[in-house]
């Protein structure tokens, strides 16, 4: 079983301090929920596991598997298992979905053409694309370019289920959906959980309803105040973060 270890973790921006100490472990398998309220770092978070380089770690340790990846660039973070789903992900006219992801694939299955993998493709494309609730016209666009916000959310779904990583951060995956588009995402979430460890970044418990998170944790000025069950995140949606904030 796969563990995402995070351990003590201060990271900044320009000299300026915004997590100070997170300390989370999430294990293959496992569905986790990151609340909180605007500007507490959660976004952040999800930036340093990846490995954005606008962020500077001073303190702690990010552990896949008891390796270290805060050396690896985000294309070697990748390759071990990490995965994020951006909260705005870029567009990227003239390339399209079905060569992003193909490329994307082989990256990571450098045997793939001596297996037969590649040959197999286009059929692996089908299956994921239906899951997610699109068709084959839709792999055919350029990624992200010209999409809806409900468009680009379930195309990072559908990199999710094509690239199948053992720790998934989904940044914010709800915005933008309507609630047909929620339930069909929260879906493909929840089957991918029986061999990807999840932390799914959130404001609202509206997703939470459909994926029932084996544990929710809350963020406030950049560190984690609280930890509990999927109820944490109904007492929440009636008492705000108000409260909490004193304890961040």
């Amino acid at each position: 079983m796969v563990v995402l270890e995070i351990k003590n973790l201060h990271a900044g921006i320009d000299g300026k301090e915004i997590l100070k100490g997170v300390s989370l472990k999430i294990k293959q398998g496992e569905i986790h929920s990151l609340m909180g309220p605007n500007g507490s770092g959660k976004s952040t978070l999800s930036s340093v596991i990846m490995g954005h380089p606008k962020y500077v770690v001073t303190k702690g340790e990010v552990l896949l598997d008891g390796e270290n990846v805060l050396a690896m660039t985000p294309d070697e973070r990748a390759r071990k298992g990490l995965f994020l789903a951006f909260q705005h992900p870029a567009e990227i006219p003239g390339v399209s979905i079905s060569k992003f992801l193909f490329n994307a694939y082989a990256s990571l299955h450098a045997d793939a053409k001596e297996s037969g993998i590649a040959k197999n493709f286009p059929a692996l494309l089908e299956e994921n694309l239906n899951s997610v609730g699109l068709d084959g016209e839709f792999a055919k666009r350029a990624l992200n370019h010209g999409f809806s916000g409900g468009e680009k959310k379930r195309g990072e779904v559908l990199q999710l289920k094509m690239l199948k990583p053992k720790i998934a951060v989904l940044d914010e995956i709800d915005s933008g959906l309507d609630i047909d588009a929620l339930k069909t995402v929260a879906e493909a979430v929840r089957a991918q959980s029986k061999e990807t460890g999840f932390l799914v970044v959130t404001h609202y418990q509206r997703i939470l309803k459909h994926l029932n998170p084996q544990f929710v944790h809350v963020m406030v000025n950049g560190k984690i105040v609280k930890s509990g069950g999927h109820a944490l995140a109904a007492e929440l949606e009636e008492t705000g973060y108000a409260r909490m904030e004193n304890e961040g």
